[in-house]
């Protein structure tokens, strides 16, 4: 058999002579191997060996290794072949010293019918992290007939955990009650934690409450179990009540657990009244309690306290410092985090990965890329350990610091990629706008057969959006489906905004009203998506649900409604809107405040625009482009420019969306000069790089004013390539002021860009129409059926009574249509009567164009 008894003492004896001899300790070898021990009196000797066994160290486990050898070789030469009780703590000896090998040579000499020398090789299978082989002995010790005793399972138990089965940990527990063993404090403990420690609470709980005995590491246990799982908030405070009316008090560790849970729930009140506790019991100044309480503190953005509780402890060490660090960076504090970390390094203490990952998001919201190579540099100086938390770091700073290739280069020389960086690329491509090089990481983590985590799946679904890649963007949607994600509210929010950016409101819809939970991030997510896709009425519908539901609104949401306001307008509900913010914390929103003004120019109401913005306590960059671009939305160029001249006194600086509201209302204003002024300035004075949008504007600031080949030259001048806008804004110039032949080619560049839209169908068939070439119409309306091209209806919307009214083309639909028909009827005579001379040619190809 394996485990047949193998007759090697003879050879055994002449190894454990000759490595005897062979030591430092040779002569008191030789002096004590000539006496004759008996096995009590080798036991005895062995006894102080073993108990330095439980607290080695680099310096004490040669020593004890040396002396232990020293006694084996004594039974050796004693002749002690009944290798007993004494072989097994030597045996013991060599397992808790990490000789394994000498443990496996010496566990098949001794009595296997016994529990304790498989128990011994269990444990060191399990100590070195080889949990298959320790559950393979384990059952091999129950082939070769041996019972399992109360020592055995808690090892056993601990493997299984390691392979994390649950199925076989059950199956084990099953075996335990069946032998009686589950009342013991050290059997029931291993169950308890490894239940605990798989998500299995209930069964941990029904096991705990069979325990008579209950010590402190069995309830922190409990409560540990309790605080991983989101769910189970109230189990852990309940539990910590019923731990302190039992006879086992907290300890340290219990408050550093309860204390963390009320730091990530937010539970200020019951947070302070532990730090109460905490004093009370002299805990305060304990490491993991002073630390838990500075993150707690922190995270009730409570900064005050947890300083003062950092000043306190008389030794910071490297866990006191990250959690400073990181309470700083997370309350936005990020010229003192930096101060805290040079601090830290003056004071002798070393950073680790922890530190640097908590941070490097300072540098990454300041986009302070000099900084952050500065610490990079730190990183690799110091060869400070690059842990998956901290590359993911570094990737995460260069990537929203735009060094977009400098991300690549630690991503590709990384000797090791796993899920969660792939997922860090994945989101820094989707933040710099390379949709394409996204995908390709999602593409290579497929070929590297991992398994993409939801994290990965909501990081690439922005891609499929940017890219109006819906066909990818289903399959993606499947196979969150298929795992069962779609439950997860970051991952649902990620599919619904898919869908919208794609065009598919209603697909979008149809998640958003599957979903089980919904939080604050659904629904401006849902507003948003209406907005974006010209359903205004949608969005404020979304936005009065979110409040019936009980959803609290926060400055998205009321910026988001604010803008279907805008767009739809209506006034009545903006009003609605804004007595609800001057009741709510929003009113000193400086973002709620921009959209606001917007809201209200775009309603058509300029003073009262001026007044939300003159009455603000705080102003930004945005605040300033929003009433900029309301007055210059308004034909109102002087007062823009006086309150562009305004916004830099008050020393804001302009950026790209100053500067387009500024080339736009030039545009509408007809004052070209003023313009290619402005532009210039954004340029060289500001080093602002013009966007597409930017150059749309001069191109419709050319056209407006009849310059159609100025137009053209600056379409000809971009460094980027023109998109279907910017064509489409040439087109409506060239329609405006009858220049075919530069139409004709806008038209093939729209039609290869966009080939859906009608609109710029019908403005080529007008330009034709109002050049008279009616074969060209017809060839265009031919050209639209052909390509299934529908044409999509235009409508207008007014507000009377508080009430708004939406009108589309020839339409009869509102019950109050013939006396609208009338009057503008009526209108029109008057216009005639004054000299108003109606484009009966254009009028008559419009009603052909619509009609088909």
């Amino acid at each position: 058999m394996l485990f047949q008894r193998r007759n090697i003492c003879s050879i055994y004896r002449s190894i454990s002579v000759a490595d005897a001899l062979s030591s430092k300790s040779t002569s008191h070898f030789i002096q004590d191997s000539i006496f004759h021990y008996t096995e009590e009196v080798l036991a005895s000797k062995l006894a102080p060996i073993l108990q330095s066994c439980t607290s080695l160290t680099e310096n004490n486990i040669g020593s004890v290794i040396q002396k232990g050898k020293q006694i084996h070789a004594q039974v050796t030469v004693n002749g002690i072949d009944n290798l007993g009780i004494l072989g097994t703590r030597i045996l013991g000896m060599y397992v808790l010293c990490n000789r394994f090998t000498d443990a496996k040579n010496l566990f098949f000499q001794l009595q296997l019918c016994y529990a304790s020398p498989w128990n011994w090789m269990i444990r060191g299978y399990t100590i070195m992290g080889c949990f298959n082989l320790a559950i393979l002995l384990f059952f091999k010790m129950l082939v070769f007939g041996t019972n399992p005793d109360k020592y055995t399972f808690p090892y056993v138990v601990k493997a299984c955990a390691g392979i994390n089965s649950v199925k076989l940990g059950k199956w084990l527990h099953g075996m335990v009650q069946s032998l009686g063993f589950e009342d013991d404090v050290f059997v029931g403990s291993a169950f308890i934690k490894f239940y605990a420690e798989n998500g299995c609470l209930a069964d941990a709980r029904l096991l705990f409450d069979k325990m008579s005995q209950r010590d402190s590491v069995l309830w922190n246990v409990m409560i540990n179990g309790y605080a991983k799982d989101e769910q189970s908030v109230n189990d852990v405070v309940g539990l910590f009540r019923e731990m302190r009316k039992s006879e086992t008090k907290p300890n340290s560790v219990t408050y550093a657990c309860v204390l963390s849970v009320c730091a990530s729930e937010t539970m200020v009140k019951f947070g302070c009244q532990l730090h109460g506790l905490v004093v009370r019991c002299g805990l305060e100044m304990d490491s993991p309690v002073a630390n838990t309480l500075i993150t707690m503190y922190s995270k009730f953005c409570s900064l005050f306290h947890a300083r003062k509780l950092f000043d306190l402890v008389p030794q910071a060490d490297r866990v006191t410092w990250n959690g400073m660090i990181g309470g700083h960076v997370q309350n936005g504090y990020m010229d003192e985090a930096l101060e805290l970390f040079h601090e830290m390094v003056a004071t002798s203490v070393k950073p680790d990965s922890i530190t640097f990952a908590s941070l490097l998001p300072s540098v990454s919201i300041s986009e302070n890329l000099y900084q952050g190579k500065a610490i990079h540099g730190y990183i690799m100086r110091h060869d400070v350990s690059m842990d998956v938390f901290l590359k993911n770091a570094i990737i995460d700073m260069y990537f929203k610091c735009g060094n977009v290739e400098a991300a690549r280069n630690i991503f590709n020389f990384s000797p090791a990629v796993d899920v969660v960086i792939c997922t860090a690329m994945i989101s820094g491509f989707v933040l710099n706008g390379m949709s394409f090089d996204a995908l390709d990481v999602f593409r290579w983590l497929l070929i590297k057969k991992m398994r993409p985590n939801p994290v990965t799946l909501a990081s690439t679904l922005p891609a499929c959006a940017n890219l109006a890649a819906l066909r990818l963007g289903k399959e993606l949607h499947g196979v969150i489906a298929k795992r069962g994600f779609q439950g997860i509210l970051y991952v649902g929010s990620a599919v619904m905004d898919m869908y919208a950016k794609c065009g598919r409101l209603d697909l979008a819809q149809q998640v958003f009203r599957r979903m089980s939970e919904r939080d604050v991030v659904c629904w401006n997510s849902m507003i948003t998506s209406c907005c974006q896709n010209a359903e205004p009425e949608l969005a404020i519908d979304f936005f009065h649900q979110m409040g019936a539901d009980g959803a609290k609104y926060d400055c998205v949401s009321i910026s988001s409604a604010l803008s279907a306001c805008a767009n739809l307008p209506a006034l009545h509900y903006g009003k609605e809107i804004h007595g609800f913010i001057m009741k709510s914390a929003f009113s000193s929103d400086v973002f709620v405040g921009s959209a606001l003004i917007d809201m209200y120019a775009k309603c058509g109401n300029l003073e009262v625009a001026w007044r939300v913005f003159d009455l603000m306590a705080n102003k930004n960059e945005v605040s300033w482009n929003s009433i900029i671009a309301a007055y210059g939305n308004h034909g109102r160029l002087k007062d823009c420019l006086d309150l562009f001249h305004g916004m830099r006194k008050d020393g804001f600086q302009p950026d790209h969306v100053t500067f387009l509201a500024i080339i736009s209302a030039c545009g509408h204003s007809g004052r070209v000069e003023e313009g290619k002024y402005y532009f210039n300035c954004m340029t060289q004075e500001y080093g602002i790089t013009p966007r597409m949008e930017h150059y749309a504007c001069m191109v419709d600031l050319f056209g407006r004013a009849g310059l159609v080949e100025e137009a053209f030259g600056v379409i000809k001048s971009m460094p980027i390539a023109p998109d279907a806008g910017i064509w489409g804004t040439l087109l409506g110039a060239c329609r405006l002021h009858g220049n075919t032949e530069l139409a004709e080619m806008a038209s093939e560049h729209l039609l290869g860009l966009d080939p859906q839209n009608s609109g710029y169908y019908i403005l080529q068939a007008n330009l034709h129409a109002n050049a008279g070439k009616w074969d060209m119409v017809s060839k265009i309306r031919h050209m639209m059926k052909e390509r299934g091209v529908q044409k999509i209806p235009g409508y207008s919307w007014t507000e009377v009574n508080n009430s708004t009214h939406i009108f589309g083309a020839a339409d009869t639909s509102h019950p109050q249509s013939a006396q609208i028909y009338l009057l503008l009827d009526n209108l029109l005579m008057e216009l005639q009567n004054e000299g108003y001379v109606p484009q009966i040619n254009l009028q008559q190809q419009r009603k052909s164009v619509n009609s088909d």
